[in-house]
C-alpha cells in the first residue's frame, strides 16, 4: 500500500537502486569463484563473462517482475540470447556466441519464464531513502509503459578480466521520450585497492579495502532533484586533465586529446568510471573520440554529470536519443565535461 503514494519513477529508481547492488554482489561472486567464462564478442577487446551474463538476467528480470510495462534494453542481449528452456540454479546458462538475438523486443534476457529464473538472482528490495525525496514535477505523472531502461550489467568488462576491479561499475540508465531522466551506478569495487603487477588470479593478488572500509558503493540521481552518493569535488585549480578510453585508443582519439592541450591524461576503462572520476574531481573532461559508446554505456553516466550541472557534446551536434524505437547499437561519440 505504501508504494501506492509515490510515483512510478521514484519507485522504480529505489528498486533500481537495490538491484544494481544485488549485481554488484554478482560480479564479486564470479571473480571470488576463479572461473570468468570469458567469450570474446566482436573482438579481442570486446569481451563477456559470467559476470556479465548472470548480472544482466538478475537486472532484467528483477525490474520485470516489479514493473511489468517497463521496456528493458540491456548490453548482452543485442548480440547474444539465452535458451528459453535453461534453469539457471546459479549457474550461467548455455551461450550461444554467434546467435543474434531480436534487439527490438522489450525482454533482454531471452524471455525467460519468471519460474525459470533462480530465485537467487532476484532482488525485490527497494532503497527506502530514494522514497523519501520529492519526484521532480515535470515527472510525476509518468507512466511505467513510457519509460526506457537502459543496463550496462558490467561497464569495463576488459578490465575485469585484467583485475583493474576499480574501473568496473554496473549501469542502470531510465530514459523517457528519448531523454536520460534518472541513473543508478553501482561500483562492485569501490574501495578496492588493485595490484596491477600481479595477475587477477594469483593468490598474492587479493582484493583489499582499508580495515573500516565498506567494498562497493552506489551513486543515484534523477534529473531537477540532484546526484547522490558521492561526495562533488572539483579539479585542481588550474588543472585541465582528461580522461578517455584506454582499450579503444586510435590516431583520431589520440589527436583530438592532444589539440586540448591537457597537463595531464587519464586512460582508463569504463564509461561509469571515468564519469566518477569528472565528479570528483581526478578529471575536467572526458573525452571519447571512438566508436565503441553505446546507450547503455551513456544513459546512467549522463544523469549523474547533468544533475550536477555537467555538460555532454556530441561531435556531431546533434542530442542522443534514447527512445527504445531508435538504433541501440549505434556507437556515439562525445565530449563531456564539467
Amino acid at each position: 500500500m505504501m508504494a501506492s503514494r509515490h510515483t512510478v519513477l521514484m519507485r522504480l529508481v529505489a528498486s533500481a537502486y537495490s538491484i544494481a547492488q544485488k549485481a554488484g554482489t554478482i560480479v564479486r561472486g564470479v571473480i571470488a569463484e576463479g572461473d570468468l567464462g570469458i567469450v570474446e564478442k566482436t573482438c579481442p577487446t570486446d569481451l563477456q563473462t559470467k559476470a556479465d551474463r548472470l548480472a544482466q538476467m538478475s537486472i532484467c528480470s528483477s525490474l520485470a517482475r516489479k514493473f511489468p510495462k517497463l521496456t528493458i534494453i540491456g548490453e548482452e542481449a543485442y548480440l547474444h540470447t539465452y535458451p528459453k528452456t535453461v534453469t539457471l540454479k546459479m549457474k550461467e546458462p548455455t551461450f550461444h556466441v554467434n546467435e543474434r538475438a531480436e534487439v527490438s523486443h522489450v525482454r533482454s534476457f531471452g524471455d525467460l519464464p519468471f519460474e525459470e529464473v533462480d530465485q537467487e538472482l532476484i532482488e525485490d528490495g527497494q532503497w527506502e531513502e530514494i522514497l523519501k525525496q520529492p519526484c521532480p514535477s515535470q515527472y510525476s505523472t509518468i507512466k511505467e509503459e513510457d519509460l526506457v531502461v537502459w543496463v550496462d550489467p558490467l561497464d569495463g568488462t576488459k578490465e575485469y578480466t585484467e583485475g583493474l576491479l576499480d574501473n568496473v561499475t554496473v549501469l542502470i540508465g531510465i530514459a523517457y521520450e528519448g531523454k536520460a531522466i534518472a541513473g543508478v551506478i553501482n561500483q562492485p569495487y569501490y574501495n578496492y585497492q588493485s595490484n596491477e603487477k600481479q595477475k587477477l588470479r594469483e593468490h598474492e593478488n587479493e582484493a583489499k579495502a582499508g580495515p573500516d572500509a565498506m567494498l562497493g558503493r552506489t551513486i543515484w540521481g534523477v534529473l531537477g532533484l540532484g546526484a547522490f552518493g558521492f561526495q562533488l569535488k572539483e579539479v585542481p585549480a588550474g588543472k585541465h586533465i582528461i580522461t578517455t578510453t584506454r582499450s579503444h585508443s586510435n590516431k583520431l582519439v589520440t589527436d583530438c586529446v592532444t589539440a586540448m592541450n591537457p597537463d595531464d591524461v587519464l586512460r582508463v576503462g569504463g564509461a561509469g568510471n571515468k564519469i566518477i572520476q569528472l565528479i570528483e574531481g581526478k578529471a575536467s573532461a572526458y573525452v571519447f573520440a571512438s566508436p565503441g559508446c553505446k546507450k547503455w554505456d551513456t544513459c546512467a553516466p549522463e544523469v549523474i554529470l547533468h544533475a550536477v550541472g555537467g555538460r555532454s557534446v556530441l561531435f556531431w551536434g546533434i542530442k542522443q536519443f534514447l527512445s527504445h524505437f531508435t538504433c541501440y547499437g549505434r556507437s556515439v561519440r562525445f565530449i563531456l565535461g564539467n
